[in-house]
């Protein structure tokens, strides 16, 4: 059989039908339905047809252990959930961020993954520059649906001129036109996100995709996001970064179309960041105002839902000095809203904002702060409590990007170093001696989806 991707199991399930056939972790699964499974969504595709056979390859050799299924779960489980490798990204952005990251990272905070199944499954955002005519049915055949695009530009010159996409070979040249890919998703719900960068797709541009994307029914929100730079850009274009009056203008230009949608569509459809907000000095918008908080891993919305009443607070504590850290972007909404806390007595409470010396004092997010930027931050022992943003450790560990852990921050500040929690009413309670009601154990965002801290924004 051709273009077979082994699937490594990495668990079989006591009493399931691949362990009554003699599967065992460490097999690979072949093929169900006498066709490759390329990725968990193919695995789950064809067995949603019912009774079929599955072919597995023992991990020692010897002959393939074949099994049938009725309607019941094979008992299988996997250590990834892509089989054949990650679809990479066919892009060269001017704007990308990994090719602005410092050295010294984990290797997979280097790869630039633009691969529609993770999108489907996890949120991130792609590019679609990368499909085949075969991806494309795929996902019309499977009904992938939510994915999550990034446009950018309806303008395809100005598409081009920002991804620079012609330089590099695409496997469908049709692939770069993004507004008839969307109209071919047509039966694909799809959240989009534009990527500011000054000077070159806000402005005119900004309001000719808008119109690109509002006219077309499955386009369901927009989120607009200034452009993130680091000192790291090593021979790459020259890009501006927002300011106060870019950030502004694009809250100015922005805003009928939001009016205008919720009008028409019943959803504000166009969503900026908390990041132009920000910027601009403009107060954020009402809770009710992000509605589902669709894009919040993208960095719309993570503000106001961090922002949440706090309960009733003690009038005394057993006396303790709390540091709490932050980016430098958040630090004056974060102090405004721990003032009620510095009522408190015996409590000793400091906001401090550090500087991302990672990369760069450009990158103002609290999200990309790493363990050194944090060292660099807070002298050894001059508190009992260091609470730190749970978007800056890695997925499901207590890693920071740099490799360092909450541990190894521990010992050398010699003091206790936890995440804070993801609201405001979770960082009140961590502060005044407990964990914070709700915080899993390693502290990370309950919102996150990707491995990488780059799509926390703050």
């Amino acid at each position: 059989m051709d273009d077979l991707f082994p699937a490594r199991i990495q668990e079989v399930s006591p009493g399931s039908p691949a362990e009554r056939a003699g599967v065992r972790a460490g097999d690979s699964l072949l093929s169900v339905a006498g066709r490759p499974v390329p990725d968990i969504l193919a695995y789950r595709y064809l067995l949603s047809g019912g009774p079929t056979e599955l072919v597995v390859e023992p991990q020692g050799g010897g002959p393939p252990l074949r099994f049938a299924v009725g309607w019941e779960d094979p008992g299988l489980e996997f250590g990834d959930v892509l089989f054949d490798g990650i679809h990479k990204c066919a892009n060269k952005c001017d704007f990308c961020y990994v090719h602005q990251m410092p050295r010294g990272f984990r290797k997979s905070l280097y790869l630039m993954d633009d691969d529609y199944r993770l999108s489907f499954l996890y949120g991130s955002f792609v590019t679609l520059t990368n499909l085949a005519e075969e991806d494309i049915q795929r996902i019309l055949r499977e009904r992938l649906s939510p994915l999550y695009v990034s446009v950018h530009a309806a303008d395809a010159e100005s598409r081009r001129d920002l991804m620079k996409y012609w330089r590099l070979k695409v496997k469908d040249p049709a692939a770069t036109d993004i507004l008839q890919m969307l109209d071919r998703l047509a039966s694909i719900d799809l959240y989009t996100q534009i990527v500011l960068v000054p000077g070159r797709n806000d402005g005119e541009v900004l309001e000719a995709t808008l119109d690109q994307l509002a006219a077309r029914p499955n386009v369901l929100a927009v989120a607009c996001v200034p452009v993130g730079l680091t000192d790291h850009r090593r021979n790459l274009p020259q890009v501006r970064p927002f300011d106060r009056a870019a950030a502004a203008d694009v809250l100015r230009r922005v805003e009928p179309y939001r009016q205008r949608m919720l009008r028409e569509r019943g959803t504000h459809f166009v969503f900026p960041s908390d990041e132009l907000y920000l910027l601009a000095g403009q107060p954020l918008p009402p809770a009710e105002d992000y509605e589902d908080f669709a894009m919040l891993e993208n960095g719309v919305g993570m503000v106001r839902d961090f922002l949440c009443p706090l309960p009733r607070l003690p009038e005394r504590v057993s006396p303790r000095r709390v540091l709490v850290a932050t980016g430098t972007l958040f630090a004056p909404l974060l102090e405004e809203a721990l003032k009620p806390l510095r009522a408190i007595r015996g409590l000793e409470l400091e906001l401090r904002p550090a500087v991302n010396r990672a990369f760069g004092s450009s990158t103002t997010v609290a999200g990309l702060l790493t363990g050194r930027c944090l060292l660099a931050a807070v002298e050894p022992g001059e508190a009992d409590l260091l609470l730190i943003p749970p978007s800056t450790l890695r997925y499901g560990t207590e890693l920071f990007l740099d490799g360092l852990s909450l541990d190894d921050l521990s010992t050398q500040l010699a003091m206790e170093v936890r995440p804070g929690g993801r609201s405001l009413a979770e960082l009140a309670a961590a502060i005044l001696g407990g964990r914070a009601a709700g915080t899993p154990q390693f502290g990370f965002s309950a919102h996150a989806r990707k491995e990488a801290g780059g799509t926390v924004r703050l």
